[in-house]
């Protein structure tokens, strides 16, 4: 199957894009920011705006560089970038127009989205993945909505071979990857607070009103080699999964990343989580700060525990099938039938 996939060359976009070639498609990746640049005056106009009077060039971009080809699907992977004008050309060029948006277009941060919700009616499927966004989309007029987990994948997020010197720069007790959100200072704060031997790598931690008690504990920027994210969450005895309030999360990438590469997951306890994983066998979840460091404090001390968690948690990642390949494919199943 010949496939147009509009998304960035980078992060967990690429990584789909990479899934969809193992599966036997021709996938021709166009990259809508490779027209505005990344610079981050460009990402804060975005983010403010919506892409205001951006959607006509980058349309022109993007059959600019596609020329006249056609394909059987074209894949919009966010769309933060792509609009009505784009759209109605692409369904003249391909059999079916599909968009996945693992971001919380309707939520506190919707400004963004703005040309992906003018967009909706001119999908043939839009997939999502949080609960509220079906009836969002539907509201704004997408004919058809899928919701799917979010998922790991089977390449990136493979364990990797261990060594000594792994382990020397990557070993931890309590570890959170992840980026600085406003409500994620004071939790952090507190579990430091009730002894939880804490490492935290991630972008804009300096910006916390915590930061003098989280400094410490900081280990450095996110980790966006993916052979370095495997492998501290594999060298963690503990890996934390936090939520965004912001983006309304129920479960998040860790959900099904930090189980499939082998870590303890130990998240906030959630209706998805616990569909997900059973508390205390396959993971360890929580409600607040006070009973996460408890869990966490317990588990530093019961190695076999951590283990035996670690190795169920595992199990059922691979049971639920929640990785790229397979969330792939039926994301082409679903809108190929139409």
């Amino acid at each position: 199957m010949e496939i147009l996939y509009l998304g960035q060359r980078r992060g967990t976009s690429r990584v789909r894009a990479l899934a969809l070639r193992r599966l036997g498609h021709d996938v021709r990746t166009v990259d809508p920011y490779s027209f505005v640049g990344n610079s981050r005056v460009v990402h804060k106009w975005i983010y403010e705006t919506g892409g205001l009077f951006l959607e006509r060039f980058v349309s022109r971009s993007v059959l600019r560089e596609t020329g006249i080809n056609s394909f059987d699907v074209a894949w919009v992977d966010g769309g933060e970038l792509i609009g009505p004008v784009l759209l109605r050309e692409l369904k003249k060029r391909c059999r079916r127009v599909v968009n996945y948006n693992h971001d919380d277009p309707f939520g506190a941060y919707r400004s963004k989205w703005r040309l992906y919700a003018k967009s909706l009616p001119y999908y043939d499927l839009a997939v999502v993945v949080r609960q509220p966004n079906i009836e969002e989309a539907t509201r704004r007029g997408a004919a058809k909505v899928s919701l799917v987990y979010r998922s790991a994948d089977e390449v990136a997020h493979a364990p990797r071979e261990i060594t000594d010197s792994d382990r020397r720069k990557w070993a931890n007790d309590v570890l959170f990857i992840g980026t600085w959100v406003p409500e994620r200072g004071p939790f952090m704060a507190d579990l430091i607070s009730r002894q939880v031997p804490l490492a935290i790598y991630g972008d804009r931690w300096y910006k916390a009103k915590e930061w003098p008690i989280l400094k410490p504990h900081w280990r450095g920027p996110g980790l966006h080699n993916p052979d370095d994210y495997v492998k501290a969450l594999q060298c963690a005895k503990i890996c934390l999964g936090l939520l965004s309030k912001g983006n309304r999360d129920l479960h998040t990438q860790r959900s099904t990343e930090i189980p499939y590469i082998g870590g303890l997951f130990c998240a906030e306890r959630t209706v998805e989580h616990s569909y997900l994983y059973k508390d205390g066998e396959e993971a360890v979840f929580w409600d607040d700060a006070a009973e996460c460091a408890e869990r966490c404090n317990f588990l530093l001390r019961n190695e076999e525990q951590r283990r035996k968690i670690a190795r169920a948690g595992r199990e059922r990642c691979l049971r639920n099938g929640y990785t790229s390949e397979r969330v792939m494919s039926g994301i082409l199943d679903t809108v190929l039938r139409g």
